[in-house]
């Protein structure tokens, strides 16, 4: 399994990566993984959340599941082409199968999130 280490995690499988003020949120390989594989996403564009709240769900064969934002902000993106091609999810979880972006509201938010050694951790690796 791939974890970059320039990514945050968090405890619900989601990674953050930080460019500037906005975040891009997707799903771990270890969570696409546990998933199977991702057939329908629905995710909500310009709502303003709290860390560890609901940005959308995701459906797999096997569940369907909430996706949560590891920060607190307004979503500015969804990634529009999953809907022709979730599983783009199974496919490339740290590219072109990203969620969400999300302008943050408080940068330092993300300390609070796990680094790739404690990620690995947490799912065993």
């Amino acid at each position: 399994m791939n974890f970059p280490s320039e990514l945050k995690y968090t405890k619900d499988h989601e990674w953050l990566r930080i460019e500037g003020s906005v975040g891009t949120i997707g799903v771990t390989d270890y969570a696409q993984g546990e998933l199977g594989d991702v057939i329908y996403l629905d995710l909500k564009e310009g709502v303003t959340v709290k860390a560890h709240e609901s940005v959308g769900t995701i459906e797999a064969v096997k569940t369907v599941s909430d996706l949560y934002s590891p920060v607190s902000g307004k979503v500015t993106a969804v990634n529009s082409a999953l809907n022709d091609a979730p599983e783009t999810v199974n496919k490339d979880p740290y590219g072109e199968g990203w969620l969400v972006k999300i302008e943050l509201s408080d940068l330092a938010e993300a300390n609070s999130l796990l680094g790739v050694e404690e990620y690995k951790k947490l799912i065993g690796q």
